[in-house]
């Protein structure tokens, strides 16, 4: 029996483990800078991210010490992107996974440096992964390389955060509120299940296939945020609830009613485990996931 639940928990393990290895060793900077990046790394997050690239390698038979130190390098950048986007100048919580978020600990000043710290040193630790690679395999870590600094850059996540924030205090279009989905959340989703295919080595035909499963559940995933937005509570979330509203942001919810967003999830999970069906057994993980993404709590 597939033991989904507990291959998540393994896989959260592997990553953290990881992660803390990235941090041993002496870095030469003032130690409250470690600090506060470390604080929001290790904070508790799902793993989402370096879970969808190490498990999309994984089942495609590709090396996943090869794609490891790409996976690590995924959550520090969504973790960096989760400091600023805490910030006082753009949502101004304070909360995060259930503590306070990293400028009400460290101050302004020092969560902007620490997300930029965890952004330049993911590229440290990419550059650092590509040693000792060469021939082809060295030019698909560097394909997997680029596909993640343009996920994370103006043309992706970047891109739907500034599209974010244009949109608050009016009422934008549902092409508008597409793209704010598919670059601010589902950018970083796509890369993750994109590069995982590139290292496997995987055909054109399954890593279409992937990307068009990735832009799906990437979509499911913000809007089912937007329902606990309003449906899910702070114990849950680990950060207040209604923030889009207090933003005056517009959401699927506020579009287009609560029920209607709870249908859209399923006719989206629906066409994400129809587009995995040619690929077999080898999807079990992913199609797992998509369940897991679309009745999720937190």
């Amino acid at each position: 029996m597939f033991e989904f639940q507990s291959l998540l928990r393994e896989n959260v393990s592997l990553i953290n483990e990881n992660l803390e290895k990235t941090f041993q060793g002496n870095l030469d900077t003032p130690e409250v800078i470690l600090e506060s990046m470390k604080y929001s790394l290790f904070a508790g997050g799902k793993r989402l991210r370096p879970m969808l690239m190490i498990e999309t390698c994984r089942s495609l038979d590709g090396d996943v010490e090869v794609i490891m130190p790409l996976a690590l390098a995924m959550e520090m950048i969504h973790t960096y992107s989760l400091i600023h986007d805490d910030l006082p100048a753009m949502d101004n919580d304070d909360f995060r996974r259930g503590k306070p978020t990293n400028h009400k600990v460290y101050g302004d000043a020092t969560a902007i440096l620490a997300g930029d710290g965890l952004l330049n040193y993911a590229m440290e630790t990419m550059l650092e992964g590509a040693q000792g690679l060469s021939g082809e395999l060295l030019d698909r870590y560097l394909t997997a390389m680029k596909i993640i600094m343009r996920a994370s850059g103006i043309s992706g996540m970047i891109g739907g955060q500034v599209a974010d924030m244009l949109s608050e205090n009016r009422v934008i279009t549902i092409n508008e509120l597409n793209y704010v989905h598919l670059h601010k959340t589902g950018a970083l989703l796509e890369a993750s299940i994109h590069c995982g295919c590139i290292i496997a080595n995987a055909e054109p035909a399954t890593q279409g296939r992937l990307i068009t499963y990735s832009n799906l559940i990437g979509l499911a995933f913000q809007i089912v945020d937007d329902i606990l937005d309003i449906e899910g509570t702070e114990s849950e979330l680990g950060k207040p609830v209604g923030s889009d509203e207090k933003n005056h942001k517009s959401t699927f919810v506020s579009l287009y009613g609560l029920e209607a967003s709870k249908i859209k999830v399923a006719e989206l999970k629906s066409e994400a485990l129809e587009i995995l069906k040619p690929i077999g057994e080898k999807s079990e993980f992913l199609e797992n996931l998509a369940e897991y993404i679309c009745k999720r709590r937190k």
